[in-house]
């Protein structure tokens, strides 16, 4: 086993997402990329699984375990549960040689979060060991890792739809100029997936159902050329037993199409208190979506068709965030400085 003494200084940046945790290390690149899921024993409180292993038991627990998501809607609803969630990701860098105790780690949180949630997680690190720890909003980040160059003067804009919270900001000169967030996102995608089986088609059906339909055949075209079902196992209403039955791709459609509408009314409220100029470069430029649900088909076109502007899918939706800790890192978020390799 190496040394304190002969491990290596890093910078550690970590994506705290409401679906998934990233951790990138600079040299080393993303080291943990699970969802944000931790299994623990209800009487001692005892860590049993994390990350895909605890995904796994959403919905298949009993008495003795209890299953937690950390964050909901964006923001921080187990704070106990969030700081062993980051303790084992970070603690995952030791195992190349890093030494904690020198290192600078930044953590990035949807805007949601509050200030008395930042400061317990400032806090978290120092118990960790690391002496240097910042945070930023996953909305920078995020454009800084698909590509922009936030710390030009000419404005960008940014719709990052994750898991538990749809952040919208306008960049420009290294930092947010104007911002808005709602929880409306992945989870509520699927929450409403649920309800609309559970009343249309009189079928309960857990939430990792509800993510696969979303996933499988989630679409917001207006013309489906060529129409996809997939199946949903479930509990009847009536009967009490278990019950399958197909689903369309109209059906789905037709569910997404008003959280996607409240989605883009963010996006026009922010338009609407966008400095002129700021304005004048989103026309040109247009905007960018980040986040997992960029993922679903057809968002650019219906967001084009709601907005009107250009709208452009990040190459690498999920990882984007955890990729931009890596600019961060190097100025440490201060937008005077525009970091070179």
């Amino acid at each position: 086993m190496a040394n304190k003494t002969n491990k290596k200084y890093i910078k550690i940046g970590v994506d705290l997402g409401t679906a998934n945790l990233l951790v990138y290390v600079d040299g080393e690149g993303i080291i943990f990329n699970e969802p944000s899921v931790i299994a623990m024993e209800y009487a001692s409180n005892d860590v049993i699984a994390t990350g895909f292993n605890a995904a796994r038991m959403i919905g298949r627990g009993h008495h003795g375990i209890k299953i937690v998501s950390p964050l909901n809607q964006g923001v921080i609803s187990d704070m106990d549960a969030a700081k062993k969630l980051i303790e084992i990701a970070v603690h995952k860098a030791e195992t190349i040689d890093v030494n904690l105790q020198t290192s600078t780690l930044l953590i990035c949180c949807p805007s949601e979060v509050t200030q008395i949630e930042r400061d317990a997680l400032i806090d978290l690190a120092h118990n960790l060991g690391v002496p240097d720890v910042f945070i930023e909003e996953e909305v920078k980040a995020g454009g800084i890792g698909a590509g922009l160059d936030i710390y030009d003067s000419v404005g960008s804009m940014v719709i990052d739809i994750g898991g538990g919270s749809t952040d919208i900001g306008v960049l420009s000169l290294g930092d947010i100029v104007v911002s808005e967030s709602i929880r409306i996102a992945g989870n509520y995608l699927d929450q409403e997936i649920i309800n609309y089986l559970q009343y249309e088609k009189g079928i309960l059906i857990g939430k990792k159902t509800a993510q696969r339909i979303k996933e499988e055949i989630g679409t917001l075209r207006q013309e489906i050329v060529e129409e996809k079902e997939t199946y949903a196992n479930g509990r009847d209403i009536v009967t009490g037993l278990p019950r399958r039955i197909t689903v369309t791709q109209t059906e789905v459609r037709d569910i997404f199409v008003e959280p996607f509408r409240a989605i883009a009314n963010a996006v026009l409220k922010v338009l609407q208190n966008t400095p002129p100029e700021l304005s004048a470069d989103i026309i040109k430029s247009g905007m960018l979506v980040n986040g997992g649900c960029a993922l679903i088909d057809g968002v650019d076109e219906f967001l084009f068709n709601e907005i009107g502007l250009d709208v452009h899918i990040a190459k690498n939706p999920l990882t984007a965030i955890v990729e931009g800790t890596k600019v961060l890192l190097q100025n440490r978020g201060n937008y005077y400085v525009k970091p070179v390799d």
